[in-house]
């Protein structure tokens, strides 16, 4: 079972990735669509599950980008399509998840980039079918939000697009599990079924155990849904025998069970989520709801409850959170306390109005849904509202596995009253894990990125941070935000930019850092020879516009070359350049290199000197004919 979390899959002998060539080369691939395509800006892209590549048996997954997206493909479709194969775009920097990440946890390891699309069969795919028709209309009467939101309350976030701004606001309010199928979906289904059976006992096993199938069908086999329901299935089980389920055991049972029949859920961020949630409201929420009464007055002892749920999950998923994300929202307990009343109502009303979206016209499903969306509107309201307030969200960047293990082994004794003797003794590992991170927070770091030609360079000192990115366009910007946000900085003290600023990227770089700069008009700009200052944190241009620009961060020194030029410049210039790079000083390569260049740059690397910013080689194959 524990294969899972220390054993990467690996592709087999038949993967399309064994046929990735450099320059990569056109095939044809025929499969079946595991799952419907994700919309993007200008394109869509979907899972293919592989049954002949060049007219060949071949096995394995390859995902599908087509661009332009005229029709989306749609889950169980036979098609055939013909691309540049080649390997998935790696992540900016190893802390921000990229295509690469998120494709492997589906086990494909390669890509296929078409124009066009041939459909060869559209087979009866009933559940999707009901899932697409849900969300279809729902969003057609109420709106992409509000809409989508009803249909994400009936079959999960993951099987419905949401809007960016809403999964943003309810993740930064502590709200996305409302988002996700999970344990209290299923919970407020089987209480409807339950009650609809009330009068007639035969009928409320049966309706359950429907409840349950139809729960699973429509959500689909994540971790969070499998967990629900294997948990809801076992219970019902030990019912039927006359005896009385132990929730611990349980839980216990269904995660042994869910790791011997698919050990890399180990590895996935829903199963440990949903685990330790889970496990929270079990061991811990009880004890906390006891407590809390006790301090509440008496007429408020029915908020004790409210209060102990989300605590206590919140509590067991903070290392989670911590290692992940490196961020968690501040004021999750009372978002969850203010969305308590209205998440169960709206719940229900949700599966009732997609049970309506199959059978009602669209008008009268119109008037019907109408008071329905207006309670969905409020728990938008509530979630966008609370992720505007200030440090609704900590960062506190991303803490060493074995930091959070250290900080997860103190915590234990608080959240567990069976080991309340240990809190103390425990503490000095609690001081000694923040402690660690602190430091590694507070020291001085250099922090390169870089993805098909475009490059940012964080520099860290004592807390605070600056960038310098090659490219101002609204796309570099947002993993500018990401690569900050992820080392714990929400804003820094200044940014500079090499390339032009469009006028609708702006807000963006004013938001991460009110002090932004370029050489163009209209932004402030820093003259040849003149210095970008802040404490512990400098960038020095040089009078030459073809000079090297040099950049501190405590007691890290690094020499830019912003262009092509400039490096140019320091081969004729061997000498003067040698002198220049002594100990601690490095080069940042903010543009994309050639192989003789980078040829060049690795002898200076045998010589001692680092140089960051070169891409990997899985990069530059991945990213040959990706150039604008």
């Amino acid at each position: 079972m524990l294969r899972g979390l220390f054993w990467s899959p690996t592709p087999g002998p038949s993967d399309p990735v064994h046929q990735i060539t450099s320059p990569p080369s056109e095939v044809r691939v025929q499969g079946r669509i595991v799952a419907d395509a994700r919309t993007l800006t200008d394109a869509c892209s979907a899972l293919i599950s592989i049954d002949q590549l060049d007219q060949h048996h071949s096995d394995g997954r390859i995902e599908l980008l087509l661009r332009p997206c005229e029709r989306a493909p749609e889950q169980g479709w036979k098609v055939e399509i013909s691309g540049l194969l080649r390997h998935p775009p790696p992540s900016p920097h190893p802390t921000l998840e990229g295509s690469r990440d998120r494709l492997q946890r589906e086990q494909c390891w390669s890509q296929i980039r078409a124009e066009s699309m041939v459909v060869l069969q559209q087979p009866w795919t009933p559940f999707a079918d009901l899932r697409r028709r849900i969300a279809r209309r729902l969003q057609a009467v109420a709106g992409q939000e509000r809409g989508g939101l009803l249909a994400a309350l009936t079959v999960g976030s993951a099987q419905v697009q949401l809007p960016a701004a809403v999964r943003d606001a309810f993740r930064v309010a502590g709200l996305s599990h409302t988002l996700a199928a999970s344990g209290f979906h299923l919970s407020v289904l089987l209480g409807v079924a339950r009650s609809v059976g009330r009068r007639t006992k035969n009928l409320q096993n049966p309706l359950a155990v429907s409840a349950l199938a139809i729960f699973l069908c429509l959500a689909g086999a994540q971790a969070s849904v499998v967990r629900a329901v294997l948990m809801g299935s076992t219970t019902l089980l030990i019912r039927q025998t006359g005896e009385r389920s132990r929730a611990v055991g349980v839980l216990t049972f269904t995660l042994i069970v869910m790791l011997a029949i698919h050990p890399a859920w180990a590895r996935s961020i829903g199963f440990q989520f949903s685990a330790a949630a889970t496990a929270g409201l079990i061991l811990s929420a009880p004890a906390l709801e006891h407590r809390i009464s006790h301090l509440l007055p008496k007429r408020l002892n029915g908020l004790a409850a409210a209060i102990s749920i989300p605590l206590a999950a919140l509590t067991w998923t903070l290392p989670l959170q911590l290692l992940h994300f490196g961020s968690t929202p501040l004021y999750a307990v009372p978002a969850n306390v203010l969305a308590a009343p209205l998440l169960t109502p709206l719940t229900v009303l949700a599966m009732v109005s997609a049970l309506l979206s199959l059978v009602a016209p669209l008008p009268v499903l119109t008037l019907l849904v109408w008071p329905v969306q207006h309670l969905a509107g409020w728990l938008i309201g509530l979630a966008n509202l609370i992720s505007s307030l200030p440090a609704a969200q900590i960062l506190t960047g991303h803490p060493h596995p074995l930091v959070a293990l250290l900080f997860l082994i103190a915590l234990l004794p608080w959240v567990l009253p069976q080991a309340r003797r240990w809190r103390f003794l425990l503490l000095p590992c609690a001081m000694v894990s923040v402690g660690f991170h602190t430091s590694d927070q507070f020291s001085d770091e250099l922090v390169a990125g870089h993805r098909y030609g475009r490059h940012w360079l964080l520099a860290r000192h004592n807390g605070r941070g600056a960038m310098v990115s090659s490219h101002g366009d609204e796309r570099s910007c947002l993993v500018a935000r990401r690569l900050s946000h992820v080392h714990g900085h929400r804003h820094l003290d200044w940014v500079y930019v090499l390339n032009r600023i469009p006028h609708n990227a702006s807000d963006c770089w004013r938001q991460l850092a009110p002090s932004l700069h370029s050489n163009q008009s209209g932004i402030r700009r820093v003259h040849p020879g003149q210095t970008l200052l802040s404490p512990g944190l400098s960038l020095a241009l040089p009078s030459d516009k073809n000079g090297a620009m040099e950049l501190r961060a405590g007691n890290q020194r690094l020499l830019l070359l912003p262009s092509i030029q400039t490096l140019w410049n320091l081969q004729d210039q061997k000498r003067d350049f040698s002198s220049r790079l002594q100990a601690p000083m490095g080069l940042w390569v903010g543009f994309w290199t050639t192989r003789s260049q980078r040829s060049w740059l690795s002898s200076l690397q045998e010589q001692g000197v680092f140089v960051i910013g070169l891409p990997e080689k899985s990069e530059i194959t991945a990213g040959r004919g990706s150039q604008k």
